[in-house]
């Protein structure tokens, strides 16, 4: 062992230990994983780099853009309102839909983005039912993870490790759009059904005993919403305006002709000019604005002081102690005529609000819900009325492009599977198209993607070419092979299996496929065996998260669900071994082990 390969291994090593103790950023980690490549002269400056020009990063880079263009248009927000539309207070119906829905979307996205998605309309429909929302949410990030090897562009991994087999010396082509689908479809239902029938009854009670619903950063707030003249909700009840099934609003009251009360019921008839008090989430209650046909009451006073020129800015405030507005209504204190600013919504934890907003007497501790113009806000800032507690991203959904997207997401992947060109450049012509499109703008889009993600696969790209460079991969490939002797092809399988899933709870997916790869690729051509079949295990092992919260869409539902470290364990350990079983079984069967 010479001593570059020494080198690189403590490299490595040390890389392991930072990226499982997380004392820094894995993005820092791979960049000074990177540097330390460059500066011990174990890879060129040229070849170190080459990681951010390649097929992969392009690919990764151009599917990212158009996932944010298909949440910027609504798309997968109008897809997962369609979804769950019909869902009901039935524990087991809601867990299904909430699993397959999640599932169907990460087979054609990222499971982090659709993990994403769905976080806050569960904990929305766990609130409403009453449902404890861990019993739903780590099924979700798990159901969502499950499909990572149905297709191609199901997960990154996936075409991190097709870019480098296609990178190595080997000459292997790239994996196909849906050559992994025989063994990731199975894997797929047969998880699906063992965290249905098992693995829900594992997860221990999580729920909290102040009844939050673990939203981080979003509240039940009371609002009042005018229906005007003009609506199409006009004539219709309660039950067809889509209020509830669309919106998640909770109708509390109807104020007709300012003086007339009328408990909301089911076959309740809506006029024009009716006031309606409404409790839902701060997310749900700014969705009034993209619905035609209704208002916030505070929209249509606020339009006289309003230019519509500037711009109008949403944030959250705190009635701090010694506020003049506690005790007080916001009709006596004039908030509006004194600022220029308008209440939207309160929020008072543990205390449902049904009278119109003007006539409630604010305490201490009550949140409210504000917009105005930017320098209006900014001049509450410094007062002691309020405490800002944080300015609201109210970017409405451009809905009139969302077919668009749809049609460009879609002929990308048609293209690139089919083979009409390759899928790198694919995905670069859908990400022009989405801008030309007006789809996103460059701006939205790049703020969407995750850099971090990116850096990091670029980044660790170069240790895969130093561990071929340094012939490090060839040594390890050695001892493996030296270790197993004569051993049935299957144990070796079972070793490199064992070795990435290891390797991936501490470590993210891409960068333990990128350690594994070139070790498993040579030791296959030592032995005589198929390459390939062991590049499709190590992809199908990346993918197989579930042991520790680490991986992205765990860590979306970590927090809100109140889940420990051992419910990863408890739950993940026999999910892992079964898909062990069905990959050690069918890929040989799909990828012949000799050549």
């Amino acid at each position: 062992m010479n001593g570059q390969i020494i080198l690189l291994l403590t490299i490595l090593g040390i890389s392991l230990v930072l990226f499982a103790f997380e004392w820094v950023a894995a993005d820092v980690v791979a960049l000074g994983v990177l540097l330390s490549l460059i500066l011990s002269g174990l890879l060129p400056t040229k070849e170190a780099f080459a990681g951010f020009g390649s097929d992969t990063f392009i690919l990764i880079l151009g599917l990212l853009i158009l996932t944010a263009s298909l949440l910027r248009t609504g798309v997968v927000e109008l897809t997962g309102r369609v979804i769950l539309r019909r869902t009901n207070t039935d524990p087991n119906g809601l867990l299904i839909i909430i699993m397959v829905a999640s599932a169907g979307l990460g087979a054609f996205m990222s499971n982090t983005a659709s993990t994403a998605f769905f976080v806050p309309v569960v904990l929305g429909i766990a609130q409403r039912t009453k449902i404890d929302p861990s019993k739903l949410l780590l099924p979700l990030a798990f159901a969502s993870i499950l499909t990572s090897s149905v297709t191609l562009v199901s997960t990154s991994t996936n075409l991190v490790v097709s870019g480098l087999i296609t990178q190595s010396r080997y000459n292997l082509a790239p994996i196909g759009m849906f050559e992994l689908t025989p063994v990731g479809l199975p894997i797929a239902v047969v998880g699906l059904l063992y965290m249905y029938f098992i693995g829900r009854r594992l997860i221990p009670d999580r729920a909290v005993s102040n009844g939050s619903n673990g939203l981080s950063g979003n509240y039940p707030y009371l609002a009042e919403v005018i229906v005007l003249s003009e609506s199409r909700l006009v004539g219709k009840t309660l039950a067809e305006s889509g209020l509830g099934s669309d919106l998640d609003l909770t109708v509390l009251r109807i104020v007709r002709n300012k003086t007339r009360y009328i408990a909301p019921r089911t076959n309740t008839v809506l006029e024009g000019g009716d006031i309606l008090l409404v409790e839902g989430w701060r997310d749900d209650l700014l969705k009034i604005k993209d619905r035609a046909g209704v208002e916030f009451k505070a929209d249509a006073k606020f339009t006289d002081l309003a230019n519509p020129d500037e711009q109008i800015e949403v944030l959250e405030a705190l009635i701090l102690p010694g506020s003049p507005l506690i005790g007080r209504t916001l009709r006596g204190f004039q908030l509006r005529e004194r600022f220029g600013v308008q209440v939207l919504a309160i929020n008072r934890s543990g205390e449902s609000l049904r009278r119109k907003l003007s006539e409630v007497s604010l305490k201490l501790g009550d949140v409210l819900l504000l917009q105005g113009q930017p320098e209006e806000l900014s001049s509450l800032e410094g007062s002691n009325i309020f405490r800002v507690l944080g300015k609201i991203r109210n970017e409405r959904p451009n809905w009139g492009r969302a077919p668009i997207a749809i049609a460009i997401f879609g002929g990308v992947l048609l293209v690139g599977s089919v083979g009409l060109m390759p899928m790198p450049v694919a995905v670069l012509l859908g990400a022009l198209l989405v801008f030309l499109t007006r789809c996103i703008t460059p701006e939205e889009a790049y703020r969407e993607v995750e850099w971090k993600a990116l850096i990091l696969i670029g980044s660790m790209l170069a240790l895969g070419a130093a561990m071929q460079n340094t012939g490090t991969a060839e040594f390890l490939a050695d001892v493996i092979v030296n270790t197993v002797g004569q051993a049935e092809p299957f144990w070796i399988l079972t070793g490199f299996f064992i070795l990435t899933v290891v390797l991936t709870q501490p470590m993210s997916n891409q960068a333990a496929a990128v350690v594994v790869i070139p070790v498993a690729l040579q030791t296959a051509v030592t032995l005589g065996l198929n390459p390939r079949a062991f590049a499709m295990t190590i992809a199908l092992a990346a993918s197989c998260s579930y042991l520790t919260p680490l991986e992205p869409s765990c860590l979306m539902v970590y927090g809100p669900g109140h889940y420990k470290f051992a419910d990863f364990l408890r739950v993940g350990a026999p999910l892992t071994l079964i898909i062990y079983a069905i990959t050690i079984v069918m890929v040989p069967l799909v990828w012949p082990l000799h050549l």
